[in-house]
């Protein structure tokens, strides 16, 4: 029987560090691209490829994440009774979007362990991971053309692109072999090296913040032991479930934001900005008059 992802993950236990002071008081995750959270953005695309339970892994001062997707009823009345009609649909889009759940990760030790954190949640159904900071702007769903490779394969699969030069030692970096008939946009994955050197790098080919997983990964986190930092990493876990399973690497189509960046973050509120049809034209006019 042809089994089908229904669910998604989203770590977001994390401290995010790299934005303070920002986010020393709000998740990162909700730091907005133009008028929209980060989360959001991942969300839709979970919704959109065809997800209808989201699990959002948490910590200590995440609640904003959950206030977000919660209903808000005296938000939603005040717009009411001002004749906000706009502003309401929105905000109750956001609140009828999904049925999310929660699971508090209660110290942040890796991807590894947030993902082991929603084992009983995800039960025994291949699921999707999503990492909120990568953000895909594509025609088709980043997710939903994965689901679509998982639906044929029935293994696990891992988004990649295509890293060039010293930059590729940022990523885990997957050493596979073209699948036939794929147009070099499918890998059978061999192994996969976590943050190599440049010049130790198995391929150019870097895995990015979409996974679609068995439930067999959550066997092989458990079995692992905590590596580097004492995280639990989640590279070790695929490296194992290798031995058990195979696992595919897909050359997704569309352009990835690492909002993760301060400088990426930038650069992806500018270029959302000016898709906007609201805000294209001005901000485009603004950014000519620059003199740069």
């Amino acid at each position: 029987m042809t089994k089908k992802v229904r669910k998604a993950v989203f770590p977001a236990a994390g401290l995010g560090t790299r934005f303070l002071p920002a986010t020393k008081a709000q998740p990162k995750e909700m730091l907005p691209l133009v008028d929209k959270p980060i989360i959001q953005y991942g969300v839709e695309e979970a919704v959109a490829s065809g997800c209808d339970q989201i699990i959002i892994v948490t910590g200590r001062g995440k609640s904003a994440i959950e206030d977000h997707f919660d209903v808000s009823y005296e938000l939603e009345k005040m717009l009411e009774e001002r004749g906000k009609t706009d502003l309401l649909k929105i905000v109750r889009q956001i609140s009828d979007l999904i049925h999310i759940a929660y699971v508090r990760q209660k110290e942040a030790l890796g991807l590894g362990h947030a993902v082991l954190t929603a084992r009983e949640l995800v039960g025994e159904e291949p699921f999707a991971v999503l990492l909120a900071d990568d953000v895909i702007d594509a025609k088709v769903p980043c997710l939903k053309q994965m689901m679509d490779v998982f639906n044929q394969m029935q293994c696990s699969v891992l988004a990649t692109q295509v890293v060039e030069g010293p930059g590729i030692s940022a990523y885990g970096v997957l050493e596979g072999k073209p699948v036939p008939g794929s147009n070099g946009k499918l890998y059978e994955v061999i192994s996969l090296v976590e943050k190599p050197r440049p010049e130790e790098a198995p391929s150019n080919l870097a895995v990015i913040g979409r996974y679609i997983l068995t439930p067999t990964v959550f066997e092989t986190l458990a079995d692992i032991k905590a590596g580097a930092g004492g995280e639990l990493q989640l590279t070790d876990g695929l490296r194992q479930l290798l031995k058990k399973e195979k696992i595919y690497g897909y050359v997704f189509e569309g352009k990835r934001h690492d909002t993760g960046d301060k400088l990426g973050f930038l650069k992806a509120t500018v270029e959302f900005a000016l898709k906007r049809a609201d805000l294209g034209g001005p901000l485009r006019e603004y950014l000519k008059s620059l003199k740069l």
